[in-house]
């Protein structure tokens, strides 16, 4: 793990213009930002789920490439990109920030509004920045084949595409709810070349078992990370990928706010009043937000940060902060995180990628220390921003993101404060249309009366 205390060293294109022929890739950051060195409390410390013990790198490696789990406990202030990761992600980063006039007029607000949408990317999300990564990582130290579990389907498919870049077979369970209710993200995964599985499955010991004490259950994420972490530990030649909650994909999205930030700058504007992104496990928002929340530790801004959940999982809002396992059958690292209890199933009409039982424990303790603001979003109301969106803007936002819009919307509304906020629109929602159809005949606008 190659890494830098120096903070200019994360992107030229927040410090000055970059010759070219030195950085092929001049708007692309050159190392991840790693908030755990700069919060005066640390980021409490993952459990091995056997000794109760904090666990090491070695403890680790079952499951991840080394790499990667130095990553995740790593206390580095910066992280530097390797070479063919920042090629990668520069065939779609920087993605677009987006000043969004007509909502601002729709909502009768002195307020600025900025999207940061990264639905620009390969597969319509932010997804591809973490993938890309593990993919790299694993292939260098000759792993032929990743598990992973997949909500919505954008991890699933983002794996999928990383894994035909890197020469690695990709296997995939994805929530039943979600496998049926959005056939176009698994043909995405096949596409790339992914095999994909509905979970829970008959496939492993963790799925059988939950079959047979649920038979009719439309699963959860946590009972596919089971079934993924399973395959991934019986086999030698095979790791286990996650999408989202873990530190090392934290790190991974921190290209996101990196970008936002320079991108504020080139606008003319300084540090935004407000950040909002929607959380499930929390690495879009985080990925968004610690760069902003950099400075905030430091006492150079006051930006406060919003994190949008689904009523229907609302693990900051109603959850309680302890460890737990990050998956169903206990397999996993304990975690200290807001948790809304491992065997949580929401409701089978929420399936988006907002589902997961708990949250990142790093987001998890920038709450608990007051940084970020968690609020809960019905769907209806989520969809209702998603909807006025598209007909101002033109963009039809992910189901995720949606969540986003709604809060910050609240915020606008609640305030006659001109305020520079930034949303994080997570990606686009093109291959979630009946998920739309469902709510369209019922919107109202949020516009406040």
């Amino acid at each position: 793990m190659t890494s830098t205390s120096d903070p200019q060293q994360t992107s030229q294109s927040t410090v000055g213009v970059v010759d070219e022929a030195v950085d092929p890739y001049p708007t692309v950051p050159k190392a991840w930002y790693n908030i755990a060195a700069d919060l005066a409390e640390p980021i409490p410390p993952h459990l091995h789920p056997g000794t109760g013990e904090p666990v090491t790198v070695d403890d680790l490696v079952a499951l991840f490439p080394r790499a990667l789990a130095e990553q995740e406990l790593a206390t580095e202030q910066y992280i530097e990109i390797p070479e063919p990761v920042r090629e990668v992600y520069a065939s779609y980063r920087r993605t677009p920030f987006l000043r969004a006039r007509r909502l601002e007029k729709a909502l009768g607000t002195k307020s600025r509004i900025y999207l940061k949408f990264e639905g620009a990317s390969p597969v319509g999300s932010h997804k591809p920045n973490s993938a890309i990564a593990q993919a790299y990582y694993n292939a260098a130290e000759g792993i032929t084949k990743l598990t992973t579990e997949t909500g919505a389907g954008q991890w699933g498919s983002s794996l999928a595409l990383a894994g035909a870049m890197f020469n690695i077979d990709v296997e995939v369970w994805q929530v039943k709810a979600s496998y049926e209710s959005k056939p176009y993200r698994r043909y995405l995964m096949e596409l790339y070349g992914g095999k994909v599985h509905s979970s829970p499955s008959e496939l492993t010991e963790a799925g059988r078992a939950i079959l047979a004490q649920q038979p009719e259950t439309t699963g959860s994420l946590g009972m596919a990370v089971s079934e993924a972490v399973e395959v991934a530990m019986k086999d030698p030649q095979a790791r286990y990928a996650l999408g989202s909650v873990l530190n090392h994909v934290v790190l991974h999205q921190t290209v996101i706010g990196q970008e936002a930030q320079a991108q504020l700058e080139e606008a003319g504007e300084g540090a935004p009043d407000v950040v909002v992104g929607c959380a499930g496990g929390g690495s879009n928002l985080a990925g968004l937000a610690f760069p902003f929340l950099k400075d905030v530790i430091s006492g150079q801004a006051t930006t406060r940060v919003i994190a949008a959940e689904p009523a229907a999982c609302p693990s900051l809002t109603q959850g309680e902060y302890r460890y737990d396992h990050g998956d169903f059958s206990g397999m996993t690292p304990l975690l200290k995180m807001y948790t809304l209890g491992k065997d949580f199933v929401p409701d089978p009409i929420h399936a988006g990628g907002l589902r997961y039982h708990g949250m990142s424990p790093a987001l998890s303790h920038t709450v608990k220390l007051g940084y970020v603001d968690p609020v809960a979003i019905e769907q209806q109301d989520a969809f209702n921003a998603g909807i006025l969106l598209a007909r101002t803007e033109g963009i039809v936002p992910a189901p995720e993101s949606t969540h986003a819009l709604a809060a910050a919307i609240d915020r606008i509304n609640a305030s006659d404060e001109e305020e520079v906020v930034v949303i994080g629109v997570s990606g686009h929602g093109q291959l979630d249309l009946p998920s739309y159809s469902a709510f369209v005949g019922n919107y109202e606008s949020p516009v406040k009366k």
